[in-house]
């Protein structure tokens, strides 16, 4: 799967980067890499998305969120947050905008 910013100069679509989804035991997880919300997003099938929300160099929370309007996903874990970019703020404010019946996980940043 592709991945890149649209509207920002760090990852370009020209570097084809990538984004990968794997399946254990019948579970497929999208890891969605260094990414904005892509058009090429709405032809993924996962049941959980690991998607980065910390703005700058890739979605930001509501991005992120958004991105899950077009996946398939039940399952969400907010990714890239509480190191360099991003704060335990965007990953709560992910979980408040996903929709409705996605499951969101929090995991803290060690």
């Amino acid at each position: 799967m592709s991945a890149y910013n649209v509207s920002k100069k760090f990852h370009p679509k020209s570097a084809d980067y990538v984004g990968y989804v794997v399946t254990v035991g019948g579970i497929s997880i999208y890891h969605a890499g260094d990414t904005d919300l892509i058009p090429e997003m709405a032809a993924i099938k996962c049941d959980v998305a690991l998607l980065p929300i910390g703005g700058n160099y890739t979605m930001d929370a509501e991005e992120a969120a958004n991105a899950l309007t077009v996946l398939t996903a039940k399952e969400a874990v907010p990714m890239h947050w509480g190191d360099l970019i991003g704060s335990r703020r965007d990953a709560d404010q992910f979980a408040r905008m996903a929709p409705a019946g996605t499951l969101v996980t929090l995991l803290n940043p060690e």
